[in-house]
């Protein structure tokens, strides 16, 4: 079997303290109705997220039906214990915030779970309570392991750090150096869309882009062009090391619709041989519908004045901002997304936008974080690639540090995490009557042989804790999940 991150279906995401509040004052079935009516994205957010939790904000457990009499009426639900209050300075004054789960109990629990020989030969384990930095329970914590997509927690907290939550990134259309000749900018968008109904959302649209552009040149008496594309942000191989593989397409700066050849908006499938260029053609075509003849084939060339955003452009399109790209490539697990953050990054800590200069700018940038990174390698931004190193007590700290009321830049690492048993990868792992379901947060990751599993989870006392496992060596991938989810499990209800 080849080494994959597992595709599965995009589902909107609810935000992590409504829907603790929403499962423990409603119950499952209520947390499940809000993730079907979740959507779309909009600005790192989404909307039905908002609308549902002022739907809930005036029930606080008390029964607001109608009717007359006690024994019509059901008695009143708990209201949920507060979970961000003890967190930092915002508590209440006196009063004193819940006690984390016993260290002695969470490790009796977990050390068993542990030594399930479906986690393969090789078992690492961090548990830590976000509001005080508490280590709970480790195991091998400082031991470098291949993470498999559970590095795209770093890949998330290194772009928000460098770029901010707000940034969106620009594809815009130039004038070429040739008369006549318009050429198309990417800027490494991978919200990039071609389709006239956007897929997920907010993000830059090509449509968009051919309608404004077709409004310059026609307001410049311009009616007939060439087109020329400009990809060269990027530097290095496209090709990501693993080869041709359905889950990622070559990495360049301009994408439409993450390569992809058909509706799909997540998981594997075959991707185009040149995304670059596709693109351009896509636009081409958009042009034409708009009354622009484009004479010739679109041909890549480099942009006057160069970089992402010359000068005095036609016409510009931007990208998700970077809360909403950065919650996307978790929920879904999206290794194009991850690859395009990376890069983002190296670009705005002045290093080249290839493989190489994104390891050198997550890296320095993580240190600037104040997490240490002695042993790790960020060989990729999305985990395909082997070459990584993470240990489970750096994923954590990083957890924790995306919890710090004095970090909000980095609260879109803690809110795209799936939720179990509702979104994303984690839609059908600690599910149903798993007492971690609408609890749990986490980023899969999933090679052969490698499985892991990071996220936060609110313990029976009402506090946040961090974990994260890392196995090597397993038999299976059905077996090590499970095993990973009962792990999980247990850090929610240890106590």
């Amino acid at each position: 079997m080849c080494d994959r991150e597992r595709g599965w279906s995009e589902v909107p995401l609810v935000k992590s303290w409504q829907l603790i509040a929403g499962a423990a004052v409603a119950g499952l079935a209520l947390s499940v109705a809000a993730v079907a009516a979740a959507g779309p994205w909009d600005s790192g957010q989404r909307k039905a997220e908002r609308d549902r939790a002022a739907s809930w904000g005036l029930t606080g457990g008390a029964d607001h039906g109608g009717g007359t009499g006690s024994g019509l009426l059901p008695q009143a639900a708990p209201s949920a214990p507060g979970v961000l209050g003890a967190i930092g300075p915002g508590a209440p004054q006196g009063q004193a915030a819940a006690p984390a789960a016993a260290a002695g109990n969470l490790a009796a629990a977990l050390k068993p779970l542990l030594a399930d020989p479906a986690l393969g030969t090789v078992r690492t384990a961090s548990v830590v309570d976000t509001a005080t930095g508490q280590v709970l329970y480790e195991s091998g914590a400082r031991d470098a392991m291949t993470p498999a997509s559970t590095v795209k927690i770093v890949t998330a907290a290194a772009a928000l750090a460098a770029l901010g939550p707000e940034h969106r990134i620009r594809t815009t259309v130039v004038p070429g150096a040739a008369p006549g000749q318009i050429v198309l900018v990417g800027g490494g968008d991978p919200s990039l869309t071609a389709k006239k109904k956007r897929p997920a959302g907010s993000g830059g649209s090509l449509v968009a882009l051919a309608a404004d552009t077709a409004q310059a040149l026609k307001a410049a008496g311009t009616d007939t062009v060439t087109l020329g594309y400009d990809d060269s942000l990027y530097t290095g191989p496209a090709r990501h090391p693993i080869g041709v593989n359905p889950n990622i397409a070559p990495v360049t700066a301009l994408t439409a619709d993450e390569g992809r050849p058909d509706d799909s908006t997540s998981g594997p499938v075959d991707r185009t041989e040149d995304p670059s260029k596709d693109a351009a053609r896509a636009f081409r075509t958009l042009l034409t519908e708009r009354g622009i003849k484009v004479t010739g084939e679109p041909a890549r060339t480099k942009a006057a004045g160069g970089g992402a955003a010359p000068a005095q452009p036609l016409a510009t399109t931007l990208s998700t901002p970077m809360a909403g790209l950065v919650e996307r490539m978790l929920t879904n697990s999206d290794n194009d997304i991850a690859e395009a953050l990376a890069r983002q990054t190296a670009l705005a800590s002045g290093q080249p936008a290839s493989f190489e200069g994104a390891e050198k700018a997550v890296t320095a940038k993580l240190a600037a974080l104040g997490v240490d990174t002695a042993g790790s390698r960020f060989a990729d931004g999305s985990g395909l690639n082997r070459a990584d190193k993470v240990s489970a007590g750096l994923l954590t700290g990083l957890l924790a540090k995306a919890a710090d009321p004095q970090r909000p830049e980095l609260r879109p690492v803690l809110t795209g995490l799936p939720v179990a048993g509702f979104t994303g990868t984690l839609r059908g792992r600690n599910a149903g009557t798993s007492p971690a379901a609408g609890l749990l947060r986490a980023k899969t990751g999933t090679l052969t042989g490698v499985n892991s599993l990071s996220g936060t989870v609110v313990d029976s006392s009402g506090r946040l804790l961090a974990f994260a496992f890392l196995t090597a060596n397993s038999p299976g991938p059905e077996g090590a999940e499970k095993a990973l989810d009962k792990l999980a499990a247990a850090v929610a209800t240890a106590s």
